[in-house]
């Protein structure tokens, strides 16, 4: 029963010492050391006593559960979920909710993600770090979530009948992805009408539509960002340029419910935005400047320009808008950004399953610390969620705001305010 602890245990001493790793929001590659065959033929007992990682204690801990399991459960064990469990347990411990362990199925569906193609019901969702409540921010056009009723604001309560409450957004995520064509029920609440729906849809290859734009009136271009993954610049640049050939004279950028992604693809665009100079640099907890990342003067987006936030404008998102504002070539319009100003890397590891652990903290251009305090923007104008949804998306006063805000620049007339519209001042969301 000793071996088969230590056995377990010493999979969290060795896991940092295992393969290559990989940037999880970002683009730093790292390599580590393999390890070797004559390591992993190292006596359990001596790697664990020389261990500060596993105390004595907890070994003994550990063995009387293992005792109490073999004499008493009813139920067959499951190995490898026993010892999933103790490395995801090992990663709780961190009290950081972005350090997460993913087994070899949920570190493929995050790539996945990254890829910006998976097979799913068609979905953006955004987990609250306190309540751990799941919210749909976004239902994609043509999607099985579209056919099957789901709306945007639903809160996920259930996946096939199984309470999520608790659970982390990459688990509930990963139990609503399956194979194509197979079915996933999915219960959702209501707040408009205080009821519990249970939708039920066929899963399929779903690609995220990261950016869609269009010319509004006036001439003044819009282009929404959902996510940044890997095609996201290249649609966001090939977006801007076609609506420059249509005579665009002002430009909004909507990142509100972009929750982030990849921090290379943020810089990338942002690089096509800005004059030369820093467009972000990270620490680590010495200190240390980590990375710097800069933008060439090749090119500069000088138009009007405005920017759309909310609460759940974050991470990447943050990075963008935080350029942005730093830089003075753009308002803010909206409410208070997410405030996630920490960095991930991703570490593979060789049974295929990964290790996310947050590395370091991110800066603005002017060395801002926006964690946990998120980005003000210059324009403060509350949702109004209950003339969007009467209106059916046809009446947006944060985008209205934002389209005056470039009006004002290009010195246009500005249309008069409705009476009932949203004061500025209203407390944020």
């Amino acid at each position: 029963m000793k071996n088969r602890w230590f056995k377990k245990s010493t999979g969290l001493v060795m896991m940092t010492a295992l393969m290559i790793g990989t940037v999880g929001c970002g683009s730093v590659k790292m390599t580590l050391p393999d390890v070797t065959k004559e390591s992993k033929n190292t006596d359990s007992s001596k790697m664990l006593k020389n261990s500060e990682v596993i105390e004595e204690d907890t070994n003994d801990k550990l063995e009387t559960i293992q005792s109490l399991i073999d004499s008493n459960f009813y139920f067959d064990e499951d190995e490898q979920a026993i010892q999933d469990g103790i490395i995801k347990g090992y990663l709780e411990g961190l009290d950081d909710p972005y350090s997460v362990y993913y087994t070899k199925e949920e570190f493929e569906s995050f790539m996945q993600d990254n890829e910006g193609e998976y097979v799913g019901v068609g979905v953006q969702v955004s987990q609250a770090a306190d309540t751990k409540i799941v919210t749909v921010v976004k239902v994609f056009e043509d999607s099985p979530a579209k056919e099957g009723g789901m709306l945007a604001d639903d809160i996920i309560t259930k996946v096939d009948g199984e309470d999520i409450s608790g659970l982390d957004i990459d688990t509930i995520v990963d139990k609503i992805r399956g194979q194509e064509d197979t079915e996933v029920t999915i219960t959702v609440y209501r707040s408009s009408d205080g009821k519990e729906y249970e939708l039920t849809m066929k899963r399929k290859k779903v690609e995220n539509p990261t950016v869609e734009y269009k010319m509004l009136d006036n001439n003044i271009g819009y282009v929404s960002v959902s996510s940044f993954y890997e095609v996201t610049a290249n649609q966001y640049i090939a977006a801007v340029e076609d609506l420059k050939s249509q005579g665009m004279e002002g430009l909004i950028v909507d990142l509100r419910d972009n929750g982030g992604g990849l921090l290379d693809i943020a810089v990338e665009m942002l690089d096509y935005m800005l004059p030369e100079g820093i467009i972000v640099y990270t620490e680590d907890k010495t200190g240390k400047i980590t990375s710097e990342y800069n933008s060439t003067d090749d090119e500069q987006f000088t138009m009007p320009l405005a920017l759309l936030v909310n609460g759940y404008s974050a991470s990447a998102s943050e990075i963008f808008a935080g350029a942005i504002k730093d830089y003075g070539i753009g308002t803010l319009v909206g409410t208070n950004t997410f405030g996630k100003g920490i960095v991930q890397r991703t570490f593979p590891l060789n049974d295929g399953s990964a290790v996310k652990l947050t590395i370091a903290k991110y800066f603005t251009p002017n060395g801002n610390d926006i964690h946990k305090v998120g980005i003000k923007p210059d324009i403060e104008v509350q949702f109004d969620a209950d003339a969007y949804r009467e209106s059916k998306g046809e009446k947006d006063n944060q985008l209205d705001e934002a389209v005056n805000c470039i009006l004002e620049k290009l010195g246009k007339e500005v249309p008069q305010k409705e009476a009932n519209s949203t004061d500025e001042e209203q407390a944020e969301e």
